[in-house]
C-alpha cells in the first residue's frame, strides 16, 4: 500500500514525464533545487504544502491531479 506522500510523487513523475519536462525545468518554474525536486519526485522527502502548489502550477496542472489514486 503507498502512503499518501509516494502516491502524490508519482502523480508528479508521471504528469512531468508525459508533459516531456525534465527534472531541471520543473524544479526551475517551482523555485526549488533540481536536488530537492528530485527526493520529492522519488519520495525520499516529504512535499510540503508549498511545494506541492508550486509543483503543480509548474506541470500547469490542477491540484486535484497529482492526489488522484493511481490507475
Amino acid at each position: 500500500m503507498f502512503s499518501v506522500n509516494q502516491m502524490i510523487s508519482a502523480n508528479i513523475r508521471k504528469v512531468r514525464k508525459a508533459r516531456n519536462f525534465s527534472q531541471d525545468y520543473v524544479a526551475m518554474k517551482a523555485r526549488i533545487s533540481q536536488n530537492a525536486y528530485s527526493k520529492i519526485e522519488l519520495g525520499y522527502s516529504k512535499i510540503s504544502l508549498e511545494r506541492f502548489f508550486l509543483i503543480a502550477d509548474a506541470l500547469g496542472v490542477d491540484y486535484a491531479q497529482l492526489i488522484q489514486p493511481n490507475d
